[in-house]
């Protein structure tokens, strides 16, 4: 695993690992001190966002992603090639797209913030333009290499 995976599988982790102390610490805060966890389920919510769409550059270099495996291994090879390739050109066609459609909704709400906690929203979009920029640039890199080698396929 190179270092750049290795840093953001481990920003992933923390954030699921918040993911599941939040409403674990709003429970025990609630039920045994008899306190509120003032804004828990906006957190819980917004670290959920956060988590989708920083793994989702994980998801993509592993091949993870939909590419219809199964229908791509009764192809020919050199048809299964075409497709790796346009899955890859597809991939980064979409990505860059909502990556610019999300930097455009950061430069609208930039003042924006949370109800309750008041975290802003420009944090939340922000995790949301990396997942999709690094996608697009993983694509871009399986133009070369393609992951999907078909291994993952239940015939």
């Amino acid at each position: 695993m190179r270092l750049p995976e290795r840093v953001l599988t481990t920003v992933v982790v923390i954030v699921m690992a918040g993911l599941v102390l939040v409403p674990t610490a709003q429970v025990v805060m609630r039920g045994v001190f008899t306190l509120p966890f003032i804004g828990a389920e906006e957190l819980t919510r917004f670290l959920l966002i956060c988590l989708v769409f920083l793994a989702y550059p994980l998801v993509v270099e592993h091949g993870e992603n939909i590419v219809m495996g199964e229908f791509k291994a009764m192809m020919p090879k050199r048809l299964r090639a075409v497709v790796n390739v346009a899955i890859s050109l597809s991939g980064i066609g979409i990505t860059l797209f909502i990556g610019w459609v999300t930097a455009t909704n950061i430069s609208k709400n930039l003042t924006n913030a949370t109800p309750t906690l008041g975290i802003p929203f420009w944090i939340f979009l922000g995790a949301t333009l990396f997942g999709f920029a690094v996608a697009a640039i993983v694509h871009l890199l399986h133009l070369r290499k393609p992951p999907q080698a078909d291994t993952n396929i239940a015939v």
